[in-house]
C-alpha cells in the first residue's frame, strides 16, 4: 500500500529553565547564565529555514512551543519566530499556536503580549495544589501563582488553555488527589492533561526516590478523578488527555494519529513522511543547548524508521486515543498492508485487551489500564533495545501536556504535547 502524506505540525524546543525538577527527564537545564534569547532565536530561525526548505510547501496544522520553559522568552521572540513561519509555510487562519508556560515566571500582563504575539494557546504546568507537593516536586510557583496565572490567562482572551495535573503525588491519597482536581476545575480551563508521576532513569528522584503511593491506590485516584471530569463534562479522549466537546488539541492528535512534525530546537526530534520515497524518516537535533547554538550551519540528523518497526510505532501513538484508529489509517501512515498487524490485533482481542466499536480498533476497558503490555506485543526485537531506543528518540520531542503514563523510559512518554 503507498504512502500518503499526513498533515504537518511544528516542534519548537526551548530547553531552559529556572530549575530542574527532580522528576523530569526531558532536554532541559537549569538555567546559571542570562538567558541568550537573542542568540537562540537566531539558531531557531536558521534551523526552521533549512528544514522548511525540503518540504515543498507544505501547510502547517498547528505549532507548540514546548520546554524547558518557553516562557522565560519574550513576546518580542515569540513573534519574530511566527513572523518567520509565517514566510516559510501556508497555514490556515485558525492555526493552533501552543506555548507552555511556568506558573512562577509569568509577569502581569504577560499573556496579553503572547496572545498579540499570535498565540492563541497555553499549557500551564500546574502539577498540584498542595505547597508541600510542589516544594517536594521543585517546582518553582505556588498554588497561588497557578491560580493568577489562570486569571490572566482569562483576562486576556487566552481562555483556551492547559491545565497540567499530576496525581499519585508522594504521601497522596484519593481525597489530595480530588482536591487537586477540584481547584483545577475551578479555574476553568479548557483542557486538562492528567497523568500520573513515575519515577525516570536518569532523575533526582531515581537516585533519591520518594515515596510514592502504590499501584492499586494510585488507580484508585484515576477512577475516582475520571468520574469527576466527566462529571464536568471534561471527556478523555487520549491517555492522559480531558477536555470538552471541540477543546481537543490539535497538534496532540496530530501526534497520536501518526501525522508529521518538525522538531526545532536543541534536543528536538521530528518525524516526516517521504510519500515520493516511500519512506518515513525521524530527524533529531543536536542535544545540548551549547553546542546547538555553536553550529554555524544547523545540523540534523535524519534516519529511516525500518518497516518492521512501523506497526509498533503506529501503534504507539493510536491506541492512546480512546476511539482507536481505524484500519485505514494504518495503511495510509504506514504503507504497510492490513495483515501485517491483522493477526497480532486479532489476538489481543481474543484476550480482552483490544475491542472493535463503530469500524474503529481501540484498547478495552482492561487493554486500557494494560497498555504497556499491549503496546510491547508489536515490538518486534527485544523490549530493553526498542524502548531503549525510543526513550533516546523521543526525549525533548514532547509537549508538556501530552505527556502520559506509558513506556516511561527516560522520555517521559512517548512522543512532542
Amino acid at each position: 500500500m503507498s504512502l500518503t502524506t499526513p498533515p504537518l505540525a511544528l516542534y519548537v524546543h526551548f530547553p531552559w529553565c529556572v530549575r530542574k525538577c527532580p522528576y523530569c527527564d526531558f532536554n532541559s537545564y537549569a538555567l546559571k547564565e542570562p538567558l541568550p534569547e537573542e542568540a537562540y532565536l537566531g539558531a531557531l530561525l536558521r534551523d526552521l529555514e533549512h528544514q522548511a526548505s525540503g518540504l515543498c510547501g507544505r501547510p502547517l496544522a498547528s505549532i507548540f512551543f514546548g520546554g524547558g520553559t518557553p516562557s522565560l522568552f519574550s513576546p518580542r521572540a515569540i513573534a519574530r519566530l511566527l513572523e518567520s513561519v509565517r514566510g516559510l509555510f501556508e497555514s490556515a487562519p485558525d492555526l493552533e499556536i501552543t506555548l507552555e508556560a511556568n506558573p512562577g515566571t509569568i509577569e502581569r500582563g504577560r499573556f496579553a503580549e503572547y496572545r498579540a504575539a499570535g498565540v492563541n494557546r497555553v499549557s500551564l504546568g500546574a502539577q498540584s495544589f498542595d505547597a508541600r507537593r510542589l516544594e517536594i516536586l521543585g517546582r518553582i510557583h505556588a498554588p497561588a501563582d497557578t491560580a493568577r496565572a489562570a486569571e490572566e490567562l482569562h483576562a486576556a482572551g487566552l481562555d483556551n488553555f492547559n491545565l497540567d495535573l499530576m496525581y499519585g503525588l508522594p504521601e497522596q491519597d484519593v481525597a489530595g488527589a480530588l482536591a487537586d482536581l477540584e481547584q483545577a476545575l475551578a479555574l476553568v480551563p479548557a483542557h486538562l492533561s492528567h497523568y500520573q508521576l513515575t519515577v525516570e532513569p536518569g532523575t533526582v528522584f531515581a537516585a533519591h526516590p520518594p515515596r510514592l503511593p502504590g499501584e492499586e491506590l494510585a488507580f484508585e485516584m484515576l477512577a475516582v478523578c475520571q468520574a469527576r471530569l466527566a462529571a464536568a463534562g471534561f471527556e478523555r479522549y487520549e491517555t492522559s488527555a480531558y477536555a470538552p466537546a471541540g477543546r481537543q488539541c490539535r497538534h496532540n492528535r496530530n501526534y497520536w494519529l501518526f501525522g508529521d512534525y518538525l522538531g526545532v530546537g536543541a534536543g528536538a526530534h521530528g518525524k516526516l513522511t517521504r510519500s515520493a520515497a516511500g519512506t518515513i524518516e525521524r530527524t533529531a537535533q543536536w542535544r545540548d543547548p551549547r553546542r546547538y547554538l555553536a553550529a554555524p550551519v544547523p545540523v540534523m540528523t535524519a534516519s529511516p524508521i525500518a518497516a518492521r518497526d512501523l506497526p509498533f510505532e503506529f501503534m504507539l501513538n493510536a491506541l492512546r486515543l480512546t476511539q482507536g484508529f481505524a484500519p485505514a489509517l494504518f495503511g495510509e501512515r504506514t504503507g504497510l498492508d492490513w495483515e501485517t498487524v491483522a493477526p497480532r490485533l486479532h489476538e489481543l482481542e481474543g484476550r480482552g485487551l483490544l475491542e472493535r466499536t463503530g469500524g474503529h480498533w481501540r484498547t478495552s476497558e482492561l487493554g486500557g489500564r494494560f497498555l504497556n503490555e499491549v503496546l510491547l506485543s508489536f515490538v518486534p526485537e527485544p523490549v530493553s533495545t526498542q524502548v531503549s531506543r525510543l526513550s533516546t528518540r523521543l526525549d525533548g520531542a514532547i509537549s508538556q501536556d501530552a505527556r502520559g503514563t506509558v513506556i516511561h523510559s527516560g522520555s517521559g512518554l512517548s512522543v512532542n504535547e
